[in-house]
């Protein structure tokens, strides 16, 4: 594949599941921003090879492109890109009978990446694709008005756009892991009319653009076994004390009395997807915990390279506990390989806040074909 057809820039990069993703059909990163320390840590351990200039210093020592702080980055000094990629926060805006537009958004992260592609706009230089991810519940937030905001501004920005929920377990990780996408495209530059959303990948490796109630019938076919490492490898750190799982089973007995649905999920090899993984993973495990009864054993926990692996990244770690998955689409040689190169909390933490790598492949491809029609 020719490499660099287009440019992004990644903001709110986390560990760089967009960059990833943008990587794979022929993407340069010229600009990227993650505040968190340690993400930083894993971005510039995991895209330096592929993005040496990513990464470089002035005279004093600070990066160029490698933005900290969103809301102290200086639009004019982001170098022109094609596709602005950002999983922003959601936070509520404060909507005083305003027009609900590019002026509402002041305040919030989400107004950082409308004033810098406000001001590509006006130097001449407009962005053709806004590619925002975010967490499901931004359709109900605010009673719906915080989206409403943020659609109102990229039209009056110039953008055209479409949006939808996408679900990772349709697109090969065997995870329940719903988020919203939004799509836009610049209506002066790109002549597209819509937008079609991707909802699967099929086993033959193509898309499913039908929303339908049985698509697990079309899609790959997952089970949780095929992130496992090799049970002889996996320490006995992650099998979890009985006081923790009497914890867990009293606060789940607790919970149903009350009419709750929280407590743990338990899970064994044969298990078509999980819980979505969360960034408070680290702290006990619960909303994935693998079975080990067979061997007279409380459940364990996800290994760090596991919960990677749950995203679609491709990590080695001690290698797969069935061969045959260190093949398939997401773990094979042709995908880049990520390195865990962080304390084992942060790396959990990390992976919970991540996209899922095999769901914004596919977007990314989609909108390279659909809207840059390259």
């Amino acid at each position: 594949m020719k490499k660099n057809k287009f440019t992004f820039i990644d903001l709110f990069a986390g560990i760089g599941g967009f960059h990833t993703a943008m990587h794979s059909v022929g993407g340069k990163c010229v600009f990227a921003s993650e505040w968190d320390k340690y993400a930083r840590i894993s971005y510039e351990a995991n895209y330096k090879n592929i993005e040496p200039d990513l990464f470089l210093k002035d005279s004093n020592g600070n990066y160029l492109f490698f933005n900290n702080d969103i809301t102290e980055a200086i639009p004019e000094n982001i170098p022109a890109f094609d596709i602005c990629c950002g999983g922003f926060p959601c936070q509520p805006f404060s909507i005083a009978g305003l027009r609900r537009g590019f002026e509402d958004t002041r305040g919030t992260l989400f107004f950082n990446i409308a004033n810098i592609v406000k001001q590509k706009i006006d130097s001449g230089i407009p962005p053709k694709v806004l590619f925002l991810e975010n967490v499901k519940g931004l359709k109900t937030h605010m009673k719906g008005e915080t989206l409403k905001t943020i659609l109102a501004t990229l039209e009056e920005l110039g953008y055209a756009y479409n949006f939808d929920v996408l679900n990772a377990k349709y697109f090969g990780v065997p995870q329940n892991r719903e988020r919203l996408f939004i799509v836009a495209w610049y209506k002066d530059l790109v002549k597209s009319t819509t937008f079609k959303f991707p909802y699967g990948i099929a086993p033959d490796g193509s898309t499913i653009y039908e929303k339908s109630k049985d698509l697990g019938d079309k899609v790959i076919k997952t089970k949780v076994s095929d992130i496992f490492e090799p049970e002889d490898s996996i320490d006995s750190y992650y099998t979890i004390s009985d006081r923790l799982w009497i914890g867990h089973q009293e606060r789940k007995k607790r919970n149903k009395a009350n009419g709750k649905g929280f407590g743990y999920s338990l899970f064994n090899e044969n298990s078509v997807y999980c819980s979505t993984i969360s960034a408070r993973y680290w702290k006990d495990g619960s909303e994935i915990l693998i079975d080990q009864s067979d061997k007279g054993l409380n459940p364990r926990k996800l290994t760090p390279t596991e919960a990677g692996r749950l995203q679609g990244y491709r990590i080695i770690g001690n290698g797969w506990q069935f061969p045959e998955n260190a093949n398939n689409q997401n773990y094979n040689p042709k995908n880049l390989e990520f390195h865990i190169v962080v304390p084992r909390k942060e790396a959990y933490h990390q992976f919970g806040n991540s996209v899922a790598i095999p769901v914004i492949k596919r977007l990314s491809k989609e909108i390279v074909e659909q809207l840059l029609d390259i």
